[in-house]
């Protein structure tokens, strides 16, 4: 019976199976393919790390470094924007509740290419801010082609991953451990700084994660409201698969980026679980 069971699950199982192979598991194995080899003079690939050392090239490490600055001021802005905004909106009512979180879902379901397009005619030197600045006698400004622009594109289109994981902690909390904290004296500020902020962190790791890395790979928001002019990790990712046919040196910088990623998940999941046993086994005040 028990061996049925086990057959009967691998069936089941068998179309993910399948579909991880295809699409996940074959496909890391050809970049890790491309990425440990070079093309020889024979047209045949040998094994070398040559694609990986080209990364310390400073013109590369000046790429590498630009696109994790840019991620990392992009996180902690949607974490200053986002963490409010999950809280006020779990201390409404649920009707209210839920027409806020749509609003925030509602510009998801839209193409990414387009919400981020739509930032051209609002900060362009035509655009909708210039216009009105305009009629108060200043500017134009040059709001577009620059660091703030890119930081502004990546904020604006990750922020609701920010904003529902930490919401979805937040309404799950047990309201009795805030209401017992105040029975026992505890004011406002103490409540939320040693219940409410510890037990909200796994929801603060979650959206530091899901915003951090979309966020070092976009090619899409640099290219638009970077003018070409920054050279990002996706960009150049996507320059030698499309424009400079190189996928070994493509595939090495793929890797490293998921390293990258791997390390700072790794990171939050090391502080979610030191909040986590902070919160459960240390006193409140």
């Amino acid at each position: 019976m028990s061996k049925f069971k086990k057959d009967n699950g691998l069936v089941s199982a068998s179309p993910f199976i399948i579909w991880s192979a295809l699409f996940i598991v074959i496909p890391l194995f050809i970049v890790l393919f491309f990425g440990f080899s070079v093309k020889t003079t024979d047209g045949s690939y040998a094994f070398s790390l040559e694609n990986f050392t080209r990364l310390f090239q400073s013109q590369y490490l000046k790429v590498f470094t630009r696109s994790l600055s840019l991620a990392l001021l992009s996180t902690i802005g949607c974490l200053i924007l986002g963490y409010p905004v999950a809280y006020i909106i779990s201390k409404m009512s649920s009707g209210k509740r839920n027409i806020l979180i749509m609003l925030f879902i509602v510009p998801m379901w839209m193409n990414f290419l387009l919400r981020t397009y739509a930032w051209l005619p609002i900060l362009g030197k035509n655009g909708f801010i210039n216009n009105i600045l305009g009629n108060f006698g200043f500017g134009p400004f040059t709001f577009l082609y620059n660091d703030g622009a890119v930081i502004l594109g990546m904020i604006y289109n990750f922020l609701p991953f920010m904003v529902l994981p930490i919401y979805t902690v937040l309404i799950k909390m047990d309201q009795n451990l805030i209401n017992a904290a105040a029975d026992l004296g505890a004011n406002k500020k103490e409540v939320f700084k040693k219940i409410i902020l510890p037990l909200s962190m796994p929801g603060v790791v979650s959206g530091i994660t899901m915003v951090f890395m979309p966020a070092v790979s976009t090619f899409v928001i640099s290219r638009l409201l970077g003018g070409g002019q920054y050279m990002l990790l996706g960009n150049l990712i996507e320059q030698q698969f499309t424009t400079m046919g190189d996928w070994n040196f493509g595939s090495a910088i793929s890797i490293f980026m998921m390293i990258i990623i791997l390390i700072s998940m790794a990171i939050m999941n090391k502080f979610d679980a030191g909040d986590d046993k902070e919160g459960t086994g240390g006193q409140l005040w």
